[in-house]
């Protein structure tokens, strides 16, 4: 039987997890859910929305997986804050890891994770909860992503490298191996980062990072 899954979101990002779920998972997508402040329309792809505040008196966590699908805005922060308000709830967390992905081993990505065709997650990677992985990004061996990030299509992590929380990695952008990106970064489309990143910093495309970390010690509390 088909295990039950409701989804945080009504918008584009909410309709691409349930197409994937739908199609390509052992789950069957009984709901959508939003705050009620953001509840426009009583259906969304065909199913009920349900307001979040009541959403564990309709459908109880003992019978539904939770899934959070809401667009990266202010570095992943909201998709962050409604995973952690959903486990709070009680709800097991779904994931998506596509079958057209290349995934050496799954049990190596967190709860919540949406991973699409064509992602590539060497071995021996670790990819923390509530990451998002699209299509042809590839994080290489040893990396470690952590938790609340979002990784852009054709984006490239080298290996042993380290991604804080809630980094946003942009299209095509490209981390040399052995680098660390701290937390909260902004690395833009084509950027290239051939240094490490301090937390909060922002890098665009034809920049590198500039702001050399002199001291291991960020990288040693944050390295698993």
């Amino acid at each position: 039987m088909r295990r039950k899954l409701l989804i945080y979101g009504t918008g584009v990002t909410a309709e691409l997890a349930w197409f994937y779920f739908t199609r390509d998972s052992a789950y069957e997508v009984a709901a959508f859910t939003v705050d009620s402040a953001y509840l426009a329309a009583p259906r969304f792809c065909g199913l009920p929305v349900t307001p979040f505040e009541r959403i564990a008196h309709t459908h109880p966590p003992g019978e539904y997986d939770f899934f959070v699908a809401v667009a990266n805005q202010n570095l992943n922060a909201f998709r962050r804050d409604r995973y952690l308000a959903a486990k709070a709830l009680g709800y097991p967390i779904a994931r998506y890891i596509s079958s057209r992905a290349h995934v050496f081993q799954p049990e190596n990505i967190g709860e919540n994770c949406l991973v699409t065709e064509n992602a590539t997650v060497h071995p021996l990677a670790r990819v923390g909860n509530n990451v998002t992985l699209f299509s042809g990004c590839v994080i290489s061996h040893h990396s470690v992503i952590h938790d609340h990030c979002y990784i852009a299509p054709g984006a490239v992590i080298g290996g042993e490298c380290v991604i804080g929380e809630q980094c946003f990695i942009g299209l095509n952008a490209a981390v040399r191996s052995c680098m660390m990106v701290g937390e909260r970064c902004i690395v833009g489309a084509g950027a290239v980062i051939l240094n490490h990143a301090a937390p909060e910093g922002v890098y665009r495309a034809h920049e590198t990072a500039r702001s050399h970390i002199a001291s291991t010690d960020w990288y040693k509390t944050r390295h698993p």
